[in-house]
């Protein structure tokens, strides 16, 4: 029998090592399947479009999502709708809790990857941000403290020359509309709606002009508020910019901006009567606190 040359013998004996590492190293090892991720930007404070709790679930129990970086969860219309886009796309959800006033910053700095926080499509926003087609469509109206000067007005007609003092939320489409009302004193805005409600319960302000399924949701909890609903024929000029109520991505990212209108079309996410039906049931689902 021919001999091996030692050489030889040293390669034999690094190939059985090698196999033998590599058979117990594979075994019962599973192939990668990392799922892709939507990140998803919004307030997580802006009932009932979201909102942040201490539980899993919400009462009917609808599993809440865990905000990154918090012990605490959110849930709420936005965060409904982003796991129907998720699951539709085969992604995780992720939920980033961030202040209204840098969301868009936030989205550029790649924090996340889009804005599903109750935001309006506007002209203005339009230049800085690629929006999908409308995932929610809602009236504005003006919320007043109950007993006040202000409760039994019809419209904002019957505001010209009363001097009301008017306040709504920092960077959102209702700043531009707040100079319609003609003799009103234009007092301070806040960052979060919560404020702009305290303002009003305070006597800070007269009235706040804000979207109506965020004053029913305020006055679920305040019976002190009273909310009046605009007449078609005695509303702003270019408020139906806040009617539409949009998902944002930056405004390059035309790729995710198209995946997430297919998988909104997928489920035929364009019902008005869907959208008020899910609307209806996040209402009674937010805890007291917000």
């Amino acid at each position: 029998m021919k001999k091996l040359s030692l050489k030889r013998k040293l390669a034999l004996a690094v190939l059985s090592v090698t196999m033998a590492a590599t058979a117990f190293t594979g075994c019962g090892k599973k192939e990668s399947s990392e799922k892709k991720v939507l990140r998803v930007g919004m307030e997580c404070a802006y009932a009932p479009f979201n909102w942040t709790q201490d539980a899993p679930t919400t009462p009917d129990g609808t599993a809440a999502v865990k905000i990154d970086g918090s012990d605490f969860y959110a849930y709420g219309y936005d965060v409904a709708v982003a796991q129907k886009i998720a699951d539709q796309l085969g992604y995780d959800l992720e939920i980033h809790k961030v202040e209204w006033s840098s969301i868009g910053i936030s989205m550029d700095a790649g924090d996340y990857d889009c804005i599903i926080a109750g935001m309006g499509r506007t002209s203005e926003r339009e230049k800085a941000y690629s929006f999908t087609e409308p995932y929610y469509y809602r009236d504005n109206c003006i919320v007043v403290k109950k007993g006040s000067a202000y409760e039994n007005v019809k419209g904002l007609s019957e505001l010209k020359g009363t001097g009301c003092r008017l306040t709504t939320q920092l960077g959102t489409g209702w700043i531009p509309l707040l100079d319609q009302v003609d003799g009103a004193v234009t007092g301070t805005n806040y960052e979060t709606t919560s404020e702009c409600f305290m303002a009003i319960m305070n006597d800070v302000a007269d009235v706040c002009i804000v979207d109506l399924p965020t004053a029913k949701s305020a006055a679920l909890t305040n019976e002190g508020l009273v909310i009046i609903e605009l007449d078609p024929s005695d509303t702003f000029t270019g408020d139906d910019e806040m009617v539409n109520v949009c998902i944002a991505t930056r405004k390059d990212d035309t790729e995710l901006r198209d995946a997430i209108q297919g998988a909104m079309d997928a489920i035929g996410w364009n019902d008005k009567a869907a959208m008020d039906e899910l609307m209806n049931k996040v209402l009674t689902q937010q805890p007291a606190a917000n």
